[in-house]
């Protein structure tokens, strides 16, 4: 066989190879947007929604599955999710359990985000407990906070929003944050963790709520749905 024949064949064998491969990973792809938790371990099952989600069908979510969904409200002093009262308006004419998350920003006094909160979100006894998301790390501020002045200040907030609810928040934290914190050991309410299809472990205490999939893909929504799980 010479040269140019070794080659072409080569060749041919190495597209057999990747065309082979390719409905190996498809499935996988399918797979991974398509993986939640099984229910008969965590049959208590959800969804966190918000602009960037593009107009989710709650009614449908609903029909997935899901008993509940987290709206993305308010962030910092003065943000404001906008879809929050399509959501809040759609989501309780639903089947669906709803309640609302802050992105606290430790670089803002708490009071001012309180106060945000406290605006966008209404009194409602029958939403679900606050969440406040914690992503945006103290050393990030133009003047980094100190662990001493988060602790406080958070705690302020926390106060301040759980009057308003009537409830105990919730406390999403990111792993970064976690990392740079510890916040986890030194304020005690619930935990909302976040690990792609393996249970988070990085707050060194149990979890309440857990982001399994970041990017399901749902009939409910235009694109991918964070989809979390409650602690059975």
């Amino acid at each position: 066989m010479g040269r140019k024949a070794r080659s072409r064949w080569r060749w041919r064998i190495a597209l057999g190879i990747v065309l082979a491969a390719i409905p190996v990973s498809a499935l996988g792809w399918w797979q991974a947007v398509h993986w939640a938790p099984p229910r008969t371990s965590f049959p208590v099952q959800g969804a966190l929604v918000g602009a960037s989600d593009g107009a989710v069908d709650f009614r449908a979510l609903a029909a997935t599955g899901a008993s509940f969904a987290y709206l993305e409200a308010s962030r910092g002093e003065g943000g404001r999710d906008p879809a929050f009262t399509r959501n809040l308006a759609a989501g309780k004419g639903s089947p669906l359990k709803i309640g609302a998350l802050h992105a606290y920003d430790p670089c803002v006094p708490a009071e001012r985000q309180a106060a945000n909160f406290v605006v966008t979100v209404p009194r409602d006894p029958a939403l679900l407990p606050p969440v406040v998301a914690l992503a945006r790390t103290p050393a990030s501020c133009h003047d980094p906070v100190s662990e001493a002045a988060l602790e406080s200040e958070l705690t302020t907030f926390l106060n301040q929003i759980e009057r308003h609810a009537g409830a105990p928040a919730i406390l999403a934290i990111a792993p970064a944050f976690q990392d740079e914190t510890g916040i986890a050991a030194r304020i005690d309410r619930p935990l909302w963790l976040q690990r792609d299809w393996l249970q988070p472990d990085y707050a060194g205490r149990p979890w309440t709520l857990w982001t399994a999939n970041a990017a399901l893909r749902s009939d409910a929504a235009p694109g991918p749905l964070r989809w979390v799980v409650a602690q059975p």
